[in-house]
């Protein structure tokens, strides 16, 4: 089956292109998914992901995602609910699905009010909408602790089957928090940390908990709590002020640094909720590359790639995604960006 792109954010995605299962489970290492390169004006180039220390200069920096992947999904007999964000007054957002053969489709039911009883005994009180998808809710015990109890890994329909929590968890995971994984870290080991730290590249970590992902429709990010530390964001400032490339891993990461970055360029130590949205429009201020997934099409997040690639560059990058076969989604192969 053939695919055509037309134009950065609309194309087609062939249903073979999407990752059905870890790379592990297709007989490959981690880090030997694939890597497609995007460097300015250049042609992509094709990689595997091990390679990334000789792609990288000494001095540059990369910075990562450290939140841990929660088993968010709680089943029912014919729903899902999927807990995504939680809230400073101890409520939670939470997604409800209607489960099918497969995995799962948006549920519009649910009312104000409304009690739904829970494995385990446990009770979940729905209390407003706070987007057309999203309900804020209650639970009436520690949701963390319940969910590492009764919860399994939040999975869509291209993925046929359960894998483990932790096929869902990156090298970097330390701080339990994200309903889907922060994918595009997946790919790295334990070995591929050691060796790009004796290339001489740093690693510096941000929190930021990622929310359920909108599958069926394109929705526009919605809060997010991050945590940019202030060692990480003197590493930035000082790897731009030595010219280095300071190399963002996936969107999340994106999303926090610019966030905390000033008008001076400068970014400071900051935490709490983040809304901004990165656009072409807006640009980037404080990353110079991405490693990221493939995206799908009309995402929101292709718009904050183009915000980083320039549009054309990126059109380019994705229909030689396409003609190479690369693979989408969580499991699929990566695209490292960089600007120079």
């Amino acid at each position: 089956m053939t695919a055509s792109l037309t134009g950065a954010l609309d194309f087609s995605l062939p249903p073979g292109l999407s990752a059905h299962e870890p790379p592990e489970a297709r007989g490959t290492a981690r880090d030997a998914v694939r890597l497609m390169v995007s460097r300015g004006d250049l042609d992509p180039l094709h990689h595997r992901f091990a390679d990334l220390p000789r792609l990288l200069d000494p001095g540059d920096l990369i910075v990562v995602n450290n939140s841990a992947t929660l088993p968010a999904a709680v089943r029912l007999d014919r729903l899902a609910v999927h807990f995504s964000t939680a809230r400073e007054d101890g409520t939670w957002l939470v997604e409800l699905r209607r489960r099918t053969s497969k995995a799962s489709e948006p549920y519009g039911g649910g009312e104000p009010g409304e009690w739904l009883p829970l494995p385990g005994r446990a009770t979940l009180r729905l209390i407003e909408r706070e987007t057309p998808r999203l309900w804020r809710a209650e639970l009436d015990r520690d949701v963390k602790r319940y969910l590492r109890g009764h919860g399994v890994p939040i999975r869509y329909s291209y993925v046929e089957r359960d894998w483990p929590i932790e096929d869902y968890q990156t090298v970097f995971a330390t701080v339990p928090g994200s309903a889907e994984m922060p994918s595009a870290a997946r790919p790295f080991t334990a070995d591929l940390v050691a060796a790009l730290v004796a290339r001489g590249i740093g690693i510096a970590p941000i929190t930021l908990h990622t929310g359920v992902a909108s599958p069926e429709k394109d929705e526009p990010p919605y809060a997010e709590r991050y945590d940019v530390p202030g060692p990480t964001a003197r590493l930035v400032n000082l790897t731009r002020q030595n010219g280095n490339r300071v190399v963002a891993t996936g969107t999340t990461v994106v999303r926090a640094l610019e966030t905390a970055v000033g008008a001076d360029g400068r970014v400071a130590a900051s935490a709490g909720w983040t809304r901004h949205v990165v656009t072409p429009e807006l640009g980037v201020r404080a990353v110079t590359g991405l490693i990221t997934g493939l995206h799908e099409p009309r995402s929101s997040h292709l718009l904050m790639l183009s915000a980083i690639a320039g549009e054309n560059v990126l059109a380019r990058a994705y229909e030689a995604a396409l003609r190479e076969r690369y693979l989408w989604h969580e499991f699929g192969d990566t695209h490292l960006i960089l600007q120079s």
